[in-house]
């Protein structure tokens, strides 16, 4: 059994025939599938040539590829590809590891279901899920996460009175994000001392949060936060949330002028505590480069200077203006009030959350941390691949006959 440039098992896929075209070896399955390996890549994906047996991470240094590279035969012994190239040595590569590559199940889009735009009428309440058999693993784990990565939402019942339960969910799927709050905080307000000098943010306090998202300030704001409720005494102050895909999709098609203006204007975005200075500048609406998760800048407390041109300022502001309002409007945003034992999880990238204000006096503690995307995605193909989810991946396959290798 050839070894595989990773640590997963894959099915055994037997190709109908390959064939050699200058520097590609074509390889072609009885499904259709097909792959068009390059010669380099083949020598760098061979386990103990260009792959290192132990850790299976390549070995090849680019500045060393040469002549030696080049593939001199491709043939199939037992259903293996075996690969001989020009400096002496063999590659045995696995067919169901080559055919994986071949229907794309090897992009970053691989074993993760496709967002799904969402508004207040196609999903009314976070997607819930009972929180100890979810920190139990296991399939519980795999469907909560699924639902993370699918709405940018999902919801925890049932939690243990444990503040440190934040933690424990950062051990189970990925490590916890540190940042100027600590590994874990406390979003803890009482309405008798709001507007208090010993409040130190405007979440510690009962005054409302229009739709945000966390830490713009920064180059990479934290991928997802989660919130458990440990106490709610107050009357009010509903928590919300809008999807950020549905409400880009909107403005694209209401008002693309305002769309240009939000995804091509800057603002320098930073922190106003004392003894820290983190500042960033970009555009509310980042798409970033092609594949990159969707990050929405959007927290008014932390938005400081217009990093544009004088004339360009009005229409800025006009754009803001209606990113805002839409944000809030019941179309796109959800209400719900917190208990105690719930933990929300959300895309703090792309899900756009905030607060109603206090109507009257009592205690709300909430206890949060941050869990970048890497970990929740790493974790959600992990689940995936364990428990053979094939309908929860999210594979792409070229609209090309043939698949060439990166």
């Amino acid at each position: 059994m050839p070894l595989t440039p990773d640590f997963y098992d894959y099915p055994w896929k037997a190709p109908e025939r390959v064939s050699l075209d200058h520097r590609f070896v074509s390889v072609v399955w009885p499904d259709g599938a097909t792959l068009a390996a390059f010669d380099r890549w083949l020598y760098e994906n061979a386990v103990g040539v260009g792959t290192d047996v132990a850790t299976r991470e390549g070995l090849m240094d680019p500045a060393h590829h040469g002549p030696g590279s080049a593939v001199v035969e491709a043939t199939l012994v037992e259903d293996v590809l075996e690969v001989a190239f020009a400096d002496g040595q063999l590659g045995r590569f696995h067919p169901g590891w080559l055919h994986h590559v071949a229907t794309g199940k090897h992009l970053a889009s691989s074993w993760l279901p496709e967002a799904v735009p969402w508004t207040a009428a196609d999903l009314p309440a976070p997607p819930d899920h009972h929180g100890p058999d979810v920190l139990a693993g296991g399939e519980a784990l795999a469907a909560w996460l699924n639902d993370l990565v699918r709405y940018g939402l999902a919801r925890l019942r049932g939690l243990p009175d444990d503040p440190d339960v934040g933690l424990q969910l950062g051990a189970l799927v990925g490590a916890v994000r540190d940042t100027n709050f600590g590994p874990i905080w406390d979003v803890k307000a009482d309405v008798t001392f709001a507007g208090s000098a010993d409040t130190n943010s405007t979440a510690n306090s009962a005054l409302r949060l229009g739709p945000h998202a966390d830490l713009p300030t920064r180059e990479t704001p934290p991928g997802f936060q989660f919130l458990h409720c440990l106490v709610n005494e107050t009357e009010g102050g509903f928590s919300t949330m809008t999807d950020g895909h549905a409400l880009v999709d909107a403005l694209r098609v209401e008002h693309p002028e305002h769309y240009q203006a939000l995804t091509t204007l800057r603002w320098v975005f930073f922190n106003r505590g004392p003894g820290l200075d983190h500042r960033w500048s970009g555009p509310m609406i980042d798409h970033g480069v092609q594949g990159a998760p969707l990050t929405l800048r959007a927290f008014y407390p932390v938005r400081g200077f217009p990093d544009m041109e004088p004339e360009d300022m009005p229409r800025a502001y006009d754009a803001m203006a209606v990113f805002s309002e839409m944000a809030a409007d019941s179309r796109f945003q959800i209400s719900y009030p917190f208990a105690p034992g719930d933990m929300v999880g959300f895309d703090n990238r792309r899900i756009l959350h905030g607060r109603d204000a206090y109507a009257s006096g009592g205690a709300r503690h909430l206890r949060g941390v941050y869990i970048d995307h890497d970990e929740i995605r790493s974790a959600t193909r992990v689940a995936n691949r364990r428990l053979g989810n094939a309908s929860d991946q999210n594979a792409k396959t070229s609209s090309r006959s043939e698949r060439t290798t990166p």
